[in-house]
């Protein structure tokens, strides 16, 4: 079967970014063809960009395996699949003046960069939240917050709320192949938000019914240590990281806790590594630190794959996923 996109990058994408981003999408389909594993870090605002399109394909193809994401990556994939069709494109945003940015408040309408997303659709995920959150604090159950994404996404009357197709979630994806989502930094969120003002209504000072951060990292080095490929002579878990910031940060520090802090020595460094980044390299900026300071912290080997490709991840992403997809 032809492969325009594969076809198209491999015959124009020869020198500098492009030919980072073919070397990586390569690098990536070999890590995989070899028995690696390969976890998807989203900073920015990803979801709203609807990477869910084609990273729930990669995810049901078994291209992905795990993901770490920001809160906002988190809910407002499941925000575009309830409201998505009601969604405002500002052709113009970089000309909005204050008064503009003042109207679209006044009607309810959050601004990122062009797109506009509906203050309804945050208020219908915030009742639902409620009424799973109380009966935590009855049952005395305790989930990471993806999980109580998920329990929505089960809810029995939700599907009639889908503006957009199913195949377009990357969350309903992750749901139906179970995949961990870790997602540090949670409370910088909307539902983040919602979550404290509920603990304020409610009175209640325990936030016990949200798992921490850390019990997300322990999550993290277990099912890496489950899925490395330790000792096997197949490579480890591969790190594609979209943005920069804790999204990326937080879940590559699991290894070197692990060698550093636990002293399991026998852990593996991360087998590839991939970042799509504008940022640049700076005095101290992460976002835009080159692979090989990584090696420093022990989080990457000499010989491990390293890919930066500094260019709009929104436009890099879906054609390294397509590479790798065979489109």
């Amino acid at each position: 079967m032809p492969s325009p996109v594969r076809e198209f990058i491999e015959r124009h994408y020869l020198h500098f970014n492009a030919r980072e981003t073919v070397t990586a999408a390569r690098a990536y389909e070999a890590h995989l063809a070899a028995g690696g594993r390969m976890m998807i870090t989203l900073a920015g605002a990803m979801s709203t960009a609807r990477i869910g399109r084609i990273l729930s394909r990669m995810i049901m193809r078994d291209k992905v395996h795990a993901i770490t994401c920001t809160g906002a990556n988190l809910e407002e994939d499941v925000f575009t699949l309830l409201a998505g069709n009601e969604y405002e494109h500002c052709p113009n945003w970089r000309a909005l003046s204050a008064a503009d940015e003042k109207a679209l408040y006044d009607r309810g309408m959050n601004r990122v960069t062009d797109t506009c997303i509906p203050e309804d659709v945050m208020r219908h995920v915030e009742h639902r939240m409620y009424d799973l959150w109380d009966a935590a604090v009855k049952n005395g159950t305790r989930k990471f917050p993806y999980q109580y994404f998920w329990e929505i996404l089960g809810q029995s009357d939700i599907e009639q709320h889908f503006q957009l197709p199913r195949e377009d979630s990357w969350m309903l994806a992750a749901k139906a192949k179970n995949i961990p989502i870790i997602t540090p930094g949670w409370e910088d969120s909307t539902m983040g938000n919602m979550f404290a003002a509920w603990t304020m209504k409610r009175k209640i000072e325990e936030h016990r019914i949200m798992r921490l951060g850390t019990e997300a990292m322990v999550m993290l080095a277990d099912w890496y240590q489950k899925n490395c490929n330790k000792g096997a002579g197949k490579p480890s878990i591969g790190f594609f990281q979209i943005g920069g910031g804790i999204a990326g940060d937080f879940p590559i520090c699991a290894v070197p806790m692990m060698i550093q802090d636990l002293e399991w020595e026998d852990t593996p460094f991360w087998g590839y590594f991939c970042q799509i980044s504008d940022a640049v390299t700076s005095y101290g900026g992460y976002s835009g630190a080159v692979p090989n300071e990584k090696i420093t912290w022990g989080k990457l080997a000499v010989d491990t794959p390293k890919f930066m490709i500094q260019s709009d991840a929104s436009i890099v992403a879906p054609l390294i996923f397509a590479y790798v997809l065979g489109d």
